[in-house]
């Protein structure tokens, strides 16, 4: 099993699952508000240069994600064979 990391380190074209967000209330509720939250699997689809946004797919909901918040968010990689 791969040990958990931040999602900010996830390659392209890998999946993880949520195990929990770091961040003061109001950040983790608006995280919670675009269905970031424990136990949620994405998938890093796209890096921005230069330190920019991630951009995460959760479902069939895609976001752009700071890189200072994603940072904050620890995740389980998936196995490779698991990413779709």
């Amino acid at each position: 099993m791969t040990p958990p990391c931040p999602l900010h380190t996830l390659p392209v074209g890998r999946c993880g699952t949520i195990l929990s967000i770091d961040a003061p209330a109001e950040l983790a509720a608006r995280m919670r508000a675009l269905g970031l939250q424990p136990g949620r699997r994405i998938k890093v689809i796209r890096r921005s240069p230069f330190q920019g946004p991630i951009q995460v797919r959760a479902g069939q909901t895609d976001l752009m994600i700071r890189r200072a918040e994603a940072a904050i968010i620890q995740m389980q990689p998936c196995p490779e064979v698991e990413c779709v």
